[in-house]
């Protein structure tokens, strides 16, 4: 269904506000641009020509709206109406001092307005007085560069990145999000200026790399982001996964793209940022694995623990929730497991303790493990998804079984500590793994009685020892 001014009463609203006030108003940016390409937007901007933050509070007024955000020193104000978040601001010159994105503010005309924004396709803006209602101003040819995909700034490139250099990281993130190209003179002007993302806070940078990961095809952004100097500088860990390293007869593929392949992949099965992110990291200790044999050609040995390490790194470095970094730190160091199991004769205790490790994220690692094979060679494509069904089928069979999800032996560490007497320490971990092994190996069922009895076995044992 095609999107129109119509379904936004609200808009009606504010410019009957603005007209009883005498005052010049527009509603701007994302909003029209979105509007335009027929894009959901639930984010709405109105720009006036006088006091932003009085309009906002007449027009919260009319609307019955008491909860209203002030930012005195933007001369903005922001508040929510029917699950649409709209923001007032007075028409404004900005400028920038050499160590801050945060500008200094003074008033300015519409037109000055128009010149502090990013791109040209969000300088679009759209009347709503009354007597002009729904007129659209294109300033600076943002139509024809919406019609033609191009994302470029509406002023000289080079002022609007120093000035703020997020708007590196919002150009890619347009381009990957909108399926847009971004021209020549702005690409090498993020070139020209990407040593100033350094000054941007970290929370900002991740932000736009969550949003480049939740986009349909992620890679285009990452391509973007090494191209233009911003990955090396952002996450060293993904740039250092370029290139192909050749000896004799012996090479490997290039790390980078397979990686930024397996990204595109597990995007097209799964909306969840934090698998994206899984993908994004699987290989990232290759590099500080790599180790060539003479006789076997270029090896990884243990990058998936090593990866699943580094990852705690990343996360916290990036600001990233520590929650999620546990699920991705695991998946990594999961993610070589359901191909050694498929290649293997796939038996019962195998599935069982993979199963275990994983969890309920059993159905998320077996997503990334389908997307990490990224061979040309459709026999082999179709020999690793044979085996993989396998696993799959045998995961089933025994969760019917024995009901796998649930092998957390009933014993807990508390419960051995206060029934033998024992204080915490390295001997509770050896109990509770031992017990552990035996239910997965199929050897006791998961019952309080069969579990005390091997317990009390166990402690008999490491007595003797």
């Amino acid at each position: 269904m095609l999107r129109t001014l119509e379904q936004y009463p609200i808009l009606k609203i504010i410019g009957q506000v603005a007209d009883r006030c005498d005052t010049k108003v527009w509603v701007v940016g994302g909003f029209v641009r979105d509007l335009l390409l027929n894009r959901e937007c639930y984010d709405i901007d109105v720009v006036c020509v006088g006091d932003g933050i009085d309009l906002a509070k007449k027009v919260a007024g009319e609307l019955n709206v008491n909860s209203i955000a002030i930012y005195r020193r933007f001369g903005t104000a922001m508040f929510h109406y029917n699950d649409i978040q709209i923001e007032f601001v007075g028409a404004r010159k900005e400028s920038y001092t050499e160590d801050s994105r945060k500008p200094i503010v003074s008033s300015g005309t519409f037109e000055d307005d128009q010149k502090r924004r990013d791109f040209t396709i969000n300088t679009l803006a759209i009347s709503l007085n009354g007597n002009s209602y729904g007129n659209l101003q294109d300033t600076f040819n943002g139509i024809g560069d919406l019609n033609n995909g191009i994302i470029r700034t509406p002023v000289d490139p080079n002022v609007t990145f120093y000035d703020d250099p997020l708007r590196m990281l919002r150009a890619i993130r347009f381009a990957c999000q909108l399926c847009f190209n971004i021209c020549d003179e702005t690409i090498n002007a993020i070139i020209q200026c990407s040593e100033r993302i350094r000054i941007i806070s970290q929370d900002r940078i991740t932000s736009e790399l969550n949003k480049i990961l939740l986009s349909d095809v992620p890679s285009v952004g990452f391509y973007l982001l090494s191209r233009t100097g911003l990955l090396k500088i952002i996450l060293p860990e993904i740039e250092n996964l370029k290139g192909q390293d050749c000896v004799q007869h012996f090479s490997h593929k290039d790390i980078f793209k397979h990686t930024l392949q397996v990204v595109d992949n597990v995007a097209k099965n799964s909306d969840d940022v934090w698998l994206r992110w899984t993908a994004l990291l699987h290989d990232v200790a290759k590099p500080v694995t790599k180790h060539f044999d003479k006789k076997h050609g270029f090896t990884f040995h243990g990058h998936d623990i090593v990866g699943s390490r580094m990852v705690k790194d990343v996360f916290a470095r990036l600001k990233l929730p520590i929650s999620s970094s546990d699920y991705v730190a695991k998946l990594v160091g999961l993610h070589l497991r359901p191909i050694a199991i498929a290649q293997d004769c796939v038996s019962d205790s195998g599935i069982r303790r993979l199963a275990y490790d994983a969890g309920k994220d059993i159905s998320d690692l077996m997503i990334l493990c389908r997307a990490d094979i990224t061979s040309h060679n459709p026999v082999k494509i179709s020999e690793y998804m044979r085996n993989f069904e396998k696993v799959e089928k045998k995961i089933e069979y025994i969760n019917e079984k024995d009901h796998i999800r649930n092998l957390q032996p009933v014993i807990t560490g508390e419960m051995i500590m206060k029934e033998l007497n024992i204080e915490p320490g390295p001997i509770i971990g050896k109990i509770k793994t031992q017990l552990k092994n035996a239910i997965i190996n199929g050897e006791v069922e998961n019952t309080y009685d069969e579990l005390h009895k091997l317990m009390v076995e166990i402690v008999e044992g490491i007595k003797h020892q």
